[in-house]
This record gives structure tokens, sequence and C-alpha cells, in this order.
């Protein structure tokens, strides 16, 4: 490794600024978009089937088990809760790291052949992650004060 002329960090490696290297890396900037993807679609999965099973199971509240046992009041609220504050978990650190990757995709040596090396954090999928932080947040107050 040879530190950089400028006094900064030594410089791992060059990237040539060629249409294979260009390509390369979209494809990799285009799974680090599929990811952050498969991280929204779970966490709409963990945010709504949270808040399904606490509105399904306070429907069912008023009636008998057929077993003559009955489940605490507050369980099903539990874990739709737990499941709702996974969901905005999974959102908040996906995005953290989302984001961190696309710095790293548009800096140092990557300048040559990035695209979006100016404003690399406007994004539609990362503005559709900070909607979907704001719904899992207003879903869990929902259920913390409702039916608390």
């Amino acid at each position: 490794m040879s530190a950089a002329s400028d006094g900064g960090p030594p410089v791992r490696f060059t990237v040539e600024p060629t249409a294979g290297n260009h390509f390369a890396w979209m494809n990799t900037r285009m799974a680090l978009e599929r990811t952050f993807m498969a991280w929204l679609r779970t966490a709409v999965s963990l945010i709504g089937f949270g808040f399904t099973i606490v509105q399904f199971f306070q429907r069912l509240k008023g009636m008998e088990a057929a077993n003559g046992r009955t489940m605490r009041a507050e369980t099903p609220r539990d874990l739709g809760l737990a499941l709702i504050a996974t969901g905005v978990a999974a959102l908040v650190i996906s995005s953290f790291q989302y984001r961190r990757m696309l710095r790293y995709l548009g800096s140092g040596p990557f300048k040559a052949i990035a695209l979006e090396a100016d404003h690399p954090i406007r994004t539609p999928v990362f503005v559709a992650a900070i909607v979907l932080m704001f719904i899992g947040v207003a879903a869990f107050v929902s259920v913390f004060f409702r039916f608390g």
C-alpha cells in the first residue's frame, strides 16, 4: 500500500474509467438497491402483520375460547407492538447501511465511473423508506395508546 500524494489515507486500489468497470459499478449499485428493497418488503410485512394481529385479536376479544382457556388481554397487543417495532428498527438499520454504501460507491476511487457522485443519497427508494418509517411509528403509537 502506498500513501496518497495529498497526505490522505493510503490508496488501496485505483479504478480505471472503462466500460467494463462502469458496468460492474452499475451492477453493484443495482444489487445494493435490490437488497434495500428486500429490507423494505420485510419491514412492510412486519409492520402490517403486527398491526393485523392486534386488530384481529381485538375483534375476537368477546368470544369464548373453545377449550375454556383464555389468553391474557395484553398478549396480542404486546406481540403486535414487538413486530411493528422490529419492522421500524429494520428500516432504520438498513437505511443507515444503505446510505453508507451509497456514499462509498460515489467517493474516492469510484468518482471516475460513478453516476451520482454529487448527490448519492437522493433516491426514490430512500424516500419510500423514510415514509414507511413514519407509517410504522404512527402504527406503533396508535396500537400503544388505543389498546393500552
